[in-house]
């Protein structure tokens, strides 16, 4: 079985749960074969399903300040805990733009 289908397994019957929003993150972040590798690894083990993982999150959540009833986890910090939970490299730095110089070009010198 592979990565995918674990984790959809564990998404049964849990859907438009916080644990199957998990879930499909975890899919995204196993797009990086070395990531599909070690959750592979880890999701038959009963301490690394992705309940535990969305346990993780909903603890970061609950600690963290509330506006009214609610608290928001952004999606990279959801990905940061996942990538913690499961011992997961962390997702590369998108790499700046490098700066492009500008070209004033006088068009009337090549007639």
């Amino acid at each position: 079985m592979n990565v995918f289908d674990m984790i959809t397994a564990q998404q049964k019957g849990k859907e438009n749960t916080a644990a199957w929003t998990v879930g499909e993150q975890l899919k995204e972040i196993c797009r990086d074969p070395q990531c599909a590798e070690i959750v592979a690894q880890d999701l038959s083990k009963e301490s690394m399903t992705i309940e535990k993982a969305e346990k993780q999150i909903k603890a970061w959540a609950d600690a963290q300040k509330r506006t009214g009833n609610c608290v928001c986890v952004p999606p990279n910090k959801a990905e940061e805990i996942i990538r913690k939970f499961y011992g997961l490299p962390v997702a590369a730095e998108k790499s700046t733009p490098k700066k492009v110089g500008v070209i004033n070009l006088d068009l009337g010198s090549f007639l």
